[in-house]
C-alpha cells in the first residue's frame, strides 16, 4: 500500500499518505497475537493517561474444550483481549489487541472498523456472534481502572 500511495503522489498527483497508526499486525505463534491501532503506552503518550479507557477481558475459547482430552487442559484466562478508547473523544476506539486462536482473522475487521473512527459505544451495540472468540471484543464491560487484572472463565 505504501508504494501505491507513494506512486500516486509522485505521478497522479495525489496527496494521500500512509497510516502507521492503524496498520493490522498478527504475529503466528502457537497462540496468536493480533492488533491494530496504539498500544495502551503510545497512547496515554498521545493523549494522556487521564483522557484514556481500557477495557479488557480474558477467555477460554470454546473449541478448547473440545480438544484431545488427554492433553493438558488450557487455563480459563489464557486468552485476552483489550480496546483502548480516548475518553475526551467520545470513547473513540484507537487499539484493539488480542491474543488468542484466528488473530488475523479476527482483528482484521476491526481494523476496518478503527480506521473509520468507530466509538466504544458502537461495540457496545453490537450483538456477538456466539460462540466465537471475536464476541469477546464486543462483550467487555470491564475497564482497567475498575479492575486491574481480569480472571474469567470459560464458557
Amino acid at each position: 500500500m505504501e508504494g501505491s500511495l507513494l506512486a500516486d503522489r509522485l505521478f497522479d498527483g495525489k496527496t494521500k499518505k500512509m497510516d502507521y497508526d492503524n496498520v493490522a499486525t498478527t504475529i503466528f505463534t502457537p497462540l496468536e497475537y493480533g492488533c491494530v491501532g496504539l498500544s495502551e503506552e503510545e497512547a496515554e503518550k498521545r493523549f494522556g493517561a487521564e483522557n484514556i479507557e481500557v477495557y479488557h477481558t480474558s477467555f477460554k475459547p470454546l473449541e478448547w474444550n473440545f480438544l484431545n482430552m488427554q492433553a493438558k487442559p488450557h487455563p480459563d484466562n489464557l486468552c485476552y483481549s483489550k480496546v483502548v478508547t480516548v475518553i475526551n473523544e467520545d470513547n473513540r476506539v484507537i487499539g484493539v489487541h488480542y491474543v488468542g486462536p484466528n488473530a488475523g482473522e479476527v482483528i482484521q475487521g476491526y481494523a476496518v472498523a478503527v480506521k473509520a473512527g468507530v466509538k466504544w459505544e458502537t461495540f457496545v451495540d453490537t450483538v456477538g456472534i456466539h460462540p466465537t472468540c471475536s464476541e469477546n471484543i464486543v462483550d467487555m464491560y470491564v475497564t482497567k481502572r475498575e479492575q486491574a487484572e481480569v480472571n474469567k472463565g470459560g464458557c
